[in-house]
């Protein structure tokens, strides 16, 4: 054979091998689109499927055009002057592509179990392990998600892979066109060598030689993308990572000075910029109590604790059956379609203790946030209590090493900061996240009642509405066949999920045997009760409703009560909209002295509230929508699928003046210190 002989039998098998990684991709979509669709295959029909399986192969193409090109440039070539190495080049050839397809199984398993959680892609979230407890992510990985299923599944899995990739090795090249003339040959010898390079480049674009016209979100197909489930499809999983791992650092992040001022003074008029701080902008004067100062005051953060549970088209699981009797007893006051302050734990937290949005920034974890002036940081909640003249403690379920919380809590103005493993007795049962809640919320009643001689402030966060879910249930009396008499039986046979409701209804009788126990001894007692973030705690495809989408709201609102024995519906202007910011405003308009200075981004629940804006989303009376997805939605509880509006981005402006406002402070740590 001549040496462009070798090239071409090389390049052959380069093309052979090729074909698996798009195939796997392919494989992948479908089982993920099988596996968490809301509708069957053939609901979604053909048009639909073929836009998206074919934009998903030339947008996976910017990867998997490498599984052809590193092969031609590191084996077939060198192959050509080194026989010994193009002797063993099939080898290497199928090491290569296995691993890679290794990596594509790696990937994929992320997004299902990400998916599974988070209702979505990979996404920046993903960037947040890092500070998570690894314990307690192998805890719900093994527990909760099969991982040693997963993690066996591998051995088949590259068995067949091997197995493809040597069958496709086997097939018979075919021989290069051989011409009697020297030149012809070396031109022709010549065009199949730049073809070959070319070949890549042309995977590479997307079916075009312009890099320009490489497919990209922004181009996914109006047909595919008006359908939100069937957009994130497309993507395959390396683009998600890609697209995660080349925006680390939010654009808002990086913004200049000069477009940040511009932007923040459309909600502070008077902000300078330069040294100037946004947070001292937003001054507010109390205008008299509405209810006896309460000696106690008990502010519950329940973990994954969302509305939907509540919704009555759920009634009959009968998750939150506790809180809802809490919630009919009179001094008890409800806002249904209320938004947190962060889609995950740390965010949420960060947002409700500062006073400022955390924008997915996870400030708890910025050291600039662990050695700051808290009277710098106005809009603080412990720093404004103690103004009010409470001595404030934070009481969390797990340990202190979580998201650094030994270090932010008390720079955010805590006078005390109490985790669980220090003051439950040794040997408590504890997830990786926390002790159980019962003897958590047991033992801070009992230092309660041991340090009672001045106005009390609690922030009190739990930890078992968290999955795993791996808890002795039966032993704490609850059983899912007498929980949930009505539940459909392909929901009752599924352990997972029956374990989760318990979990769900598990915390929520803990918080309300809380709540009970300290108004029987503190009746004077303001109590305010909501959920760090929503959480995916419902199923969508064992029989529960018709329809088997999650809507925007169940994805993102969050639980909201208020109870004092004075408080009364009109006092809160009975708004039907709320936000975690809207909560710290509305504890000084209920009890702060008539003059009273204090800080918040946001109005109290005592003044109409006609629209709610967030960095995640914005929320009327009748819509809700998503930032991140463009849509939107009704806001009202349905049983049935509802319409789903797509390309809606309201209050933009508003939005970006704050996450500016964090992006100010972030990038000027000096004005916090």
């Amino acid at each position: 054979m001549t040496l462009f002989d070798i090239f071409f039998m090389g390049w052959q098998q380069d093309i052979k091998l090729a074909i698996l990684p798009p195939l796997m991709c392919a494989l992948f979509r479908l089982v993920f689109i099988l596996y968490f669709g809301p509708k069957r295959l053939k609901e979604w029909g053909s048009i639909k499927l073929y836009h998206c399986f074919r934009y998903g192969f030339w947008w996976g193409m910017d990867f998997n055009a490498y599984a052809y090109l590193i092969p031609l440039v590191a084996v077939t070539i060198p192959g050509v002057f080194l026989k010994e190495y193009y002797a063993v080049g099939d080898t290497i050839r199928l090491s290569f592509i296995t691993l890679y397809l290794v990596v594509l199984y790696v990937l994929f398993w992320t997004k299902m179990i990400f998916y599974y959680h988070y209702h979505d892609i990979i996404n920046k979230n993903l960037l947040f392990g890092k500070n998570a407890d690894k314990k307690n992510l192998a805890d719900i990985f093994f527990n909760q998600n099969h991982g040693g299923w997963i993690l066996l599944s591998f051995i088949p899995y590259v068995a067949i892979c091997i197995g493809l990739g040597q069958l496709l090795l086997a097939v018979p090249p075919v021989a290069f066109v051989s011409l009697d003339s020297a030149y012809l040959q070396y031109a022709v010898n010549t065009l199949m060598f730049l073809f070959s390079i070319a070949l890549f480049y042309w995977f590479r674009f997307g079916g075009t030689f312009r890099h320009r016209n490489k497919p990209e979100w922004d181009e996914v197909p109006a047909i595919v993308k008006e359908d939100v489930f069937l957009g994130k499809a497309t993507v395959d999983d390396l683009i998600a990572l890609e697209i995660v791992l080349k925006h680390p650092v939010p654009e808002f992040v990086k913004k200049d000075d000069l477009a940040s001022k511009d932007s923040i003074k459309q909600l502070c008029p008077k902000f300078t910029g330069e040294n100037d701080n946004p947070l001292k902008h937003f001054c507010h004067i109390a205008k008299g109590p509405r209810i006896t100062k309460p000696r106690h005051i008990f502010y519950l953060l329940g973990e994954s604790q969302c509305q939907a549970p509540f919704d009555k088209v759920y009634d009959k699981l009968h998750l939150m059956d506790a809180s809802k009797n809490f919630q009919k007893e009179p001094g008890t006051v409800t806002i249904s379609n209320f938004q947190p302050g962060g889609l995950i734990s740390q965010t949420a937290l960060s947002t409700l203790l500062l006073g400022m949005y955390d924008c997915d920034l996870e400030l708890n974890e910025n050291k600039a946030f662990w050695s700051c002036d808290i009277n710098k940081i106005p809009t603080s909640l412990a720093g404004q209590m103690k103004k009010l003249g409470y001595h404030t403690s934070f009481w969390y379920g797990g340990s202190l090493n979580w998201g650094s919380l030994m270090h932010f809590v008390p720079a955010a103005g805590f006078d005390e900061v109490h985790g669980g493993p220090d003051f439950c007795p040794p040997g408590s049962p504890q997830t990786w996240l926390g002790v159980y809640d019962h003897i958590y919320l047991d033992n801070v009643a009992d230092i309660i009642r041991q340090h009672d001689d001045e106005p009390q402030f609690h922030f009190i966060y739990t930890t078992s509405n968290h999955g795993p879910y791996n808890l002795p249930y039966h032993e704490y009396g609850l059983d899912i066949d007498k929980l949930m008499p009505e539940m459909p039986e392909k929901l009752r046979r599924d352990d997972v999920e029956a374990r989760r409701f318990m979990g769900v209804c598990y915390a929520d009788r803990c918080l309300m045997k809380f709540v009970k126990t300290m108004k029987a001894e503190y009746p004077d007692s303001l109590f305010i009760v909501t959920g760090d973030h929503a959480a995916a705690v419902l199923p969508f495809d064992k029989g529960v409703l018709p329809r088997r989408e999650q809507m925007l709201r169940e994805s993102m609102l969050t639980a909201f009560y208020i109870h004092h024995p004075e408080l009364t519906a009109d006092m809160l202007g009975e708004n039907l909209l709320g936000e975690h910011m809207n909560i710290l405003p509305t504890i000084m308009e209920l009890i702060a002295p008539k003059g009273f200075e204090y800080y918040s981004i946001k109005n109290s629940l005592m003044e109409p509230i006609e629209r709610v804006v967030t960095p995640y989303s914005w929320m009327t009376s009748d819509s809700i929508g998503s930032y991140k997805e463009k849509t939107s939605e009704q806001l009202a509880e349905s049983a049935e699928p509802v319409h789903t509006q797509t390309g809606v981005e309201k209050y933009l402006n508003e939005r970006e003046s704050l996450m500016d406002i964090t992006g100010w402070l972030v990038r000027h740590p000096e004005i916090i210190q």
